[in-house]
C-alpha cells in the first residue's frame, strides 16, 4: 500500500542498489531510480515496480557532481515531492597497491564514493526537517572495518562514509530524522563476481555462515531501516556479512 514518501536510491540499476529499490518500493515507498550511465538497466526496475502497483521513474544524475545532484533533487521534488528516504548506495573501485595508486584513482573514488554522500545528504536533509521525517541509509562495507589490501581508497571512503554517518545522526536525531550505515560484506554482485576464483574462495573462508550474501540480504536491513519500527536507531553501522567481521 502506498505510503506517499519518496525514497532515492542511488545507483539503482543493478545490484544492492535494484534490490534496495524493489524493496521499498514493496513498501509503499514511490521510487526514485537514480543511474548514471546505466538507463536501460533503471528503466527495467522501474519497469519491475510499475508492473507489480508501485510508482517509480528513473533520474540520470553523476551524483559525485554537485551541480547535478542539486539538479537532480530538484527534479525528483517537482515530479514526486521531497525524498524522505535517501539510500545512497552509487559507488566504484579503482583497485590496486598503494605503491601503484595515482592520484587521479584515489581522488575519482573518494568523490564517486563519499563525495557524492555528502551531496545527496545536504539537498535531501532540507526536505527532510520541513517534513520532520527521514531515513537516510548509506551503504558501506565491511572493509571499512578490517581495511583490505590493495583497496586503500576504497577502504578510506567506505571509512568516511561511517564518520559521517554518526556525524549526520546526531545533528538532526531530534528532528525525527536518523542516519545508519549498512556495512555488506561477501554480497553477489557483478563487482565480486569479477574476482579471480582465488580470491572468492579466500572470501568464502571467512563467513561463518557458510554461504555468499544476496543483495536482498542488504535490501531488507535497507528495509528495515526505513520503516518506523527503525524510529529508534540511528548512527549505528550494521554489518550484513554473514558474521564475516564478529568480534
Amino acid at each position: 500500500m502506498a505510503n506517499g514518501k519518496t525514497a532515492l536510491v542511488t545507483g539503482a540499476g543493478k545490484g544492492i542498489g535494484k534490490a534496495v529499490a524493489l524493496r521499498l518500493a514493496r513498501m509503499g515507498f514511490q521510487l526514485a531510480v537514480n543511474y548514471n550511465r546505466s538507463e536501460k538497466a533503471a528503466t527495467e526496475v522501474c519497469e519491475m515496480i510499475k508492473s507489480q502497483g508501485g510508482i517509480a521513474f528513473p533520474f540520470r544524475a553523476d551524483v559525485s557532481n554537485g551541480a547535478d545532484v542539486k539538479s537532480l533533487f530538484s527534479a525528483i521534488e517537482d515530479a514526486m515531492g521531497p525524498v524522505s528516504v535517501l539510500v545512497n548506495n552509487a559507488g566504484i573501485t579503482k583497485d590496486g597497491l598503494l605503491m601503484r595508486m595515482g592520484e587521479e584513482d584515489w581522488n575519482s573514488v573518494l568523490t564517486a564514493n563519499l563525495s557524492s554522500v555528502y551531496y545527496c545528504t545536504r539537498e535531501a536533509i532540507r526536505g527532510m526537517v520541513r517534513g520532520k521525517w527521514g531515513r537516510i541509509i548509506n551503504i558501506s562495507s565491511v572493509v571499512a572495518l578490517i581495511g583490505n589490501p590493495g583497496q586503500a581508497n576504497y577502504c578510506a571512503s567506505k571509512a568516511g562514509i561511517i564518520g559521517f554517518t554518526k556525524s549526520v545522526a546526531r545533528e538532526y536525531a531530534a528532528k525525527g530524522i536518523t542516519a545508519n550505515a549498512l556495512a555488506p560484506g561477501y554480497i553477489a554482485t557483478e563487482m565480486t563476481k569479477a574476482l579471480p576464483d582465488a580470491a572468492r574462495d579466500a572470501l568464502m573462508k571467512q563467513v561463518p555462515a557458510g554461504r555468499q550474501g544476496d543483495p536482498e540480504d542488504v535490501a531488507a536491513a535497507a528495509g528495515f531501516l526505513a520503516s518506523e519500527e527503525a524510529s529508534y536507531i540511528t548512527g549505528q553501522v550494521i554489518a550484513v556479512d554473514g558474521g564475516m567481521t564478529m568480534c
